[in-house]
């Protein structure tokens, strides 16, 4: 499987409403979610893998090595808990800043 296509398949998921959104703020961003590989590669196997979860301007980027045990899941672990992590941020920013929904 490619990076990027394990990225948007996860991506599409927690869209879609497959994990457990558990508050009313990851549900409503959970539309602007982005999901990128900014690795420069597609391979599984090679060194450097990154992953950006980005939701508007608040991102984390995330990086792993090709000899993780179960790398996907770890990945597909790490992506769900970086957009509640974001979303945990976005709940504490001052509520002047509106995110609009495209």
């Amino acid at each position: 499987m490619l990076i990027s296509e394990l990225c948007k398949m996860i991506e599409d998921s927690i869209k879609l409403g497959r994990y457990p959104l558990e508050t009313d703020t990851q549900k409503r961003l959970a539309a602007l979610l982005q999901v990128t590989n900014k690795s420069g590669h597609e391979d599984m196997k090679s060194d450097g893998i990154q992953i950006e979860v980005r939701v508007q301007d608040l991102f984390m980027t995330s990086n792993y090595v090709p000899n993780i045990k179960h790398l996907p899941g770890m990945i597909e672990m790490d992506i769900v808990d970086s957009f509640k992590l974001i979303c945990r941020k976005i709940d504490r920013i001052d509520t002047g800043i509106n995110l609009k929904l495209k």
